[in-house]
């Protein structure tokens, strides 16, 4: 029987837990860190971050699979690191994870492999990038050149904000960041394309629709990610083979061209124009909350599809069709600002049988699951439509205590309009 590591904490995580201990095959999952709400899945927390400890741990427990969940493993070499040990694991080494971590190197791949993407320039000096930004018909999009957590895109509507944004991002340095992306808006639908990816082996997984921002309508700022639902029964049937062959494939083969082959996962975030499908940003990893409303409509073994792939076999994953799978996240009051930590849980153990949760940003304290991030849980349901599914989740979000928490109460709302 199988032992498999994920390496994470947050909801992401969690669902990846609970998707490999459906296989058969998998005798015991650890994640590390982890986060408290998952050991009620039988998840075994590991309180390791270190480089040289993790290994150390995959080693010694004889670990047959380690899958890496967030972005600044990845962007650290994490990878790399494990495979220099001949230690099995599934995910982007750090030349591959550039593709995420480094905006300037996205937009260089698109530009050369003729997919399209928003008209941009990238500025390390704030007095040109403020210049250019006054120049510029609003909205505009300003991203940092880097890791932001979901937090580092900003869609500014006037000169204040914008310069609010180019002081904070230039000068202050948040995010750590030295350069930023000024790009046009584009308007249109977004949607999530994640695939699985080995070598020039690439398989799609259903289209979602993320919700970043954080008041209903879309309105607020940006987040890591309020909620999330897929299949898009609204968007054209034809939309992910449309995806997989002007994005996904194009990709693909210039990251092999460029010597940065790899393993895991592409997730690009595109965006249906009246012109067609366009890019918006990748990233080499699992979505969240996407994740925890794509993975659990795989049908066929997950454990199974990535131990084949590592091993360069053609795989044929299945998947449902039937429902849709929606998520709501519950967040801190005041995320993604400033919020108070150390709320208490509502009681989900004796959810509806359809509803279930993901934890994220919790700990325990005296036996009770309390808040310890912005983003703290998520509950997730599956329906036969969006309307029935989005109102599963809110009927059972209404009758818990939340005045600690917020959360959207319309995600799937393009669905459904």
């Amino acid at each position: 029987m199988a032992k498999v590591l994920v390496i994470g904490s947050g909801g992401r995580e969690h669902a990846l837990c609970r998707q490999f201990l459906l296989s058969p095959q998998v005798q015991q999952v650890y994640c590390a860190p982890g986060n408290a709400g998952m050991a009620g899945d039988g998840v075994q927390l590991v309180a390791l971050t270190a480089f040289a400890d993790l290994a150390a741990f995959a080693q010694q427990q004889q670990i047959d699979l380690t899958f890496v969940g967030p972005e600044i493993p990845l962007q650290q070499g994490l990878v790399d690191y494990f495979q220099a040990r001949q230690l099995p694991i599934f995910g982007p080494t750090q030349a591959a994870a550039e593709l995420e971590s480094s905006k300037s190197f996205a937009k260089a791949l698109l530009a050369k492999q003729h997919v399209a993407t928003a008209a941009y320039r990238e500025f390390s000096d704030y007095t040109l990038a403020w210049t250019y930004l006054q120049q510029q018909a609003l909205p505009q999009v300003i991203k940092a050149n880097g890791l932001a957590a979901g937090k580092g895109v900003t869609i500014v509507t006037t000169l204040a904000q914008g310069q609010t944004v180019l002081q904070d991002l230039l000068q202050v340095h948040q995010f750590d960041t030295t350069s930023v992306i000024i790009e046009e808006f584009l308007v249109g639908e977004e949607f999530s394309c994640m695939a699985f990816v080995a070598g020039d082996q690439i398989v799609p997984m259903p289209l979602a629709q993320d919700h970043k921002a954080l008041g209903a309508g879309d309105r607020g700022p940006n987040t890591g990610g309020m909620g999330a639902y897929s299949p898009l029964p609204h968007l054209p049937a034809d939309l992910a083979q449309q995806a997989l062959e002007q994005v996904l494939q194009p990709i693909v083969a210039g990251m092999q061209q460029q010597q940065r082959s790899f393993n895991g996962i592409l997730y690009a975030g595109l965006i249906l124009t009246a012109t067609g499908i366009k890019v918006i940003e990748f990233n080499m990893r699992f979505g969240d909350p996407e994740t925890q409303v794509v993975l659990p409509q795989l049908t066929s073994d997950f454990y199974q599809l990535l131990q084949d792939m590592l091993a360069g076999k053609t795989v044929q994953p299945t998947w449902q069709h039937q429902q849709i799978y929606l998520g709501v996240v519950v967040a801190a009051a005041g995320y993604p600002g400033t919020y108070q930590q150390g709320a208490a849980l509502p009681e989900l153990s004796q959810l509806p049988a359809a509803v279930r949760p993901y934890y994220a940003g919790v700990a325990l304290q005296q036996d009770q699951l309390v808040s310890a991030g912005g983003r703290v849980f998520l509950l997730a349901t599956r329906a036969y439509d969006v309307a029935t599914a989005q109102q599963t989740v809110n009927a059972v979000l209404a009758q818990l205590p939340l005045a600690a928490f917020t959360y959207r109460p319309d995600i799937g709302w393009h669905a459904l309009t």
